[in-house]
């Protein structure tokens, strides 16, 4: 879950003449994969940057099987007869 809310009010005795960014409270409720965690979440200049980091074990990773060959081997038979 992400939330946030304003510290202070604005000063009322300030004039804008344009606020480009909402300065109300919020909340954004998500799921994360099992094995994603959150490096870095800052807020910079009026925005939130949350770095995320997906950290796969070792035995769930794809793998790779070497095949072997037969020496000697006549090749696939198909219908019973020996393939060209």
């Amino acid at each position: 879950m992400v939330a946030g809310a304003l510290k202070d009010e604005p000063d009322p005795a300030r004039s804008y003449l344009h606020r480009g960014i909402a300065t109300r409270a919020f909340e954004r409720r998500f799921s994360l994969a099992d094995h994603v965690r959150v490096s870095v979440a800052e807020f910079v200049n009026g925005l939130l940057q949350i770095d995320l980091v997906c950290e796969v074990p070792e035995e769930l990773k794809p793998r790779q099987v070497p095949i072997a060959t037969r020496r000697g081997a006549q090749g696939p038979v198909i219908e019973g007869q020996k393939a060209a």
